[in-house]
């Protein structure tokens, strides 16, 4: 038969199968050796009896390196204590390359050394389980806005200024002009949204910020959906409703994963909306009570995500920030100047935000004003004040961080193992 996949084994009891894939883990037992073999789908116990081979193969495949590149054939077997519930009873392997001895050995190594051998990390059990989450996350993001008529728009990587602020960008050389790697694709977006109604945009993002915390990479993964005449309410709503389709996806595929992970599922399956909300004021009230030195008028940072995030068991909705510490496109609360219709979403158990944006300003006057308030060059955006001059609307959206989505949902401290190549500050090998 030609060549299965370990993840389909289970609907080959009983066939002779080929597996081709790399020697994961061994051991022996005098008479049996018992290989465990992955092929980037799963891992499958390989059991080989020594009275089935030459002898100096057998012997070979007693001290056969970790990760040496092999193929297996044999019969599928149905077996309940196996991890798949099946495992391969070896009729012939080929020995494709021998390995050198592995560096990642069983013993405790540093963070340090796994980052630096990130490329041969990845095949790990628990690295492997993170990043087939991500990919099955990102699937679930395309499937969301895709099934509900959103146009994907890809939006520049090169940006002649800033979106979210001018301290955090990397310039580089753009032919002799100054050009900025993008923070977001959201301006972009809105002038998508005005040309298709509900699009969305989905890529890397760069924020050169000299911040060492378990949150934060300078390149990360973000979506960005954008609505004409989406307000404020349905912004909020069309978030609960995409991080609960997220999570529910996952559950439903990738349930074997989070088990290599050791998450608890539980804790996943309460996330149906509605998620609670709370404004910004009542969020500093009650940091204020639980001790933290915050006033009004300050931004949050992890600590404070964190307090607010574990008081409950679902995202935390918080909305209705002061505008001065909002980006300059925000609509202001037509009930209080001094807001900014703004809202953030926070992860349960300590992960933080997830999820930024809010509705933008419709009003061409108070964009002008908000760029020289700024100090931004109206040059710049001069396009972008064109979607004020023809044909503006109500309209928002939010942007999803996807690196803390992918740790808040598998459970992962730090956001560096779940991206497959991270990039963080002094950091870019490999």
């Amino acid at each position: 038969m030609d060549q299965v996949y370990i993840e389909n084994l289970a609907d080959h009891v009983g066939e002779t199968v080929t597996i081709k894939g790399w020697l994961y883990n061994k051991r022996s037992s005098g008479k049996l050796h018992f290989l465990q073999v992955r092929d980037g789908t799963g891992i499958v116990q390989a059991v080989m009896f020594k009275g089935d081979f030459d002898e100096t193969l057998f012997k070979e495949c007693d001290t056969l390196p970790q990760e040496s590149a092999i193929i297996v054939k044999g019969e599928v077997k149905e077996d309940k204590r196996a991890l798949g519930g099946v495992e391969v009873g070896v009729s012939a392997i080929e020995i494709v390359g021998q390995a050198e001895p592995y560096p990642i050995t069983p013993k405790e190594h540093s963070t340090a050394f796994l980052m630096e051998n990130r490329h041969l990390w990845l095949r790990s059990s628990k690295q492997h389980a993170v990043l087939r989450i991500r990919a099955r996350i990102i699937k679930a993001i395309r499937d969301f806005f895709d099934d509900r008529g959103y146009v994907c728009m890809d939006t520049p990587i090169f940006t002649p200024a800033a979106c979210e602020g001018t301290t955090t960008l990397f310039n580089v050389d753009y032919f002799g002009d100054d050009a900025y790697l993008t923070q977001s694709g959201q301006l972009y977006g809105e002038a998508a949204a005005m040309a298709f109604g509900k699009i969305y945009c989905f890529g890397p993002t760069f924020r050169a910020e000299k911040s060492k915390t378990r949150r934060h990479l300078t390149e990360f993964w973000m979506v960005e959906p954008e609505v004409a005449y989406l307000e404020f309410d349905g912004i909020m709503e069309l978030a609960e409703q995409f991080v609960s389709y997220i999570v529910e996806q996952v559950l439903k595929d990738r349930s074997r994963e989070l088990d290599v992970l050791e998450r608890d599922k539980s804790l996943l399956e309460k996330m149906a909306p509605p998620f609670p909300r709370i404004s910004y004021s009542d969020a500093v009230a009650r940091l204020k009570e639980k001790g933290h030195t915050i006033e009004w008028g300050d931004d949050f940072g992890a600590p404070e995500e964190t307090a607010l995030g574990e008081e409950y068991e679902k995202p935390l909705l918080i909305h209705r920030f002061p505008a001065a510490i909002k980006a300059f496109y925000m609509k202001r609360d037509p009930d209080d100047d001094k807001l900014a219709l703004g809202v953030d979403m926070i992860a349960p158990e300590g992960y933080g935000e997830i999820i930024g944006g809010g509705q933008r300003s419709s009003d061409l006057e108070y964009l002008q004003e908000q760029l020289n308030k700024h100090e931004l060059p109206e040059e710049a955006f001069r396009w972008y004040l064109d979607l004020r001059r023809f044909g503006s609307v109500p309209h928002g959206g939010f942007g999803l961080g996807l690196e803390r989505t992918v740790a808040w949902i598998c459970g992962t401290h730090h956001v560096r193992e779940c991206i497959p190549f991270p990039r963080m500050l002094y950091k870019i090998y490999p």
